[in-house]
C-alpha cells in the first residue's frame, strides 16, 4: 500500500483563491486546446492565416501546458 498523507490544514482565503484560479486557468489551457483541434470549424478559423498544422501544435503546446500547471498545482509544498 502506498503511504498517504492527508494534510487538513486550513489554508488562509488567500491561498485558497490562489488554487481555486490555478484550476480555472488550467481548464481554460485545456479548453482552448481541445476547441483549436475538435471546433476549428464552428470558431470560423481562416486555413490561410491560421494553418492547420500550426493550429494542431499550439493545441497540443496547450495541453501540455496545462499538464505542467495541473502537476505543480498538485505537488505544490505547503509551506510555499
Amino acid at each position: 500500500m502506498g503511504k498517504f498523507n492527508f494534510n487538513f490544514k486550513q489554508k488562509s482565503p488567500q491561498q485558497r483563491f490562489l488554487f481555486i484560479l490555478g484550476a480555472f486557468m488550467i481548464l481554460i489551457f485545456l479548453g482552448l486546446g481541445v476547441a483549436l483541434v475538435f471546433y476549428s470549424d464552428e470558431l470560423n478559423i481562416d486555413d490561410e492565416k491560421f494553418p492547420q498544422t500550426y493550429r494542431i501544435a499550439f493545441a497540443v503546446l496547450l495541453v501540455v501546458y496545462a499538464g505542467i500547471r495541473f502537476s505543480r498545482l498538485i505537488n505544490k509544498k505547503d509551506d510555499e
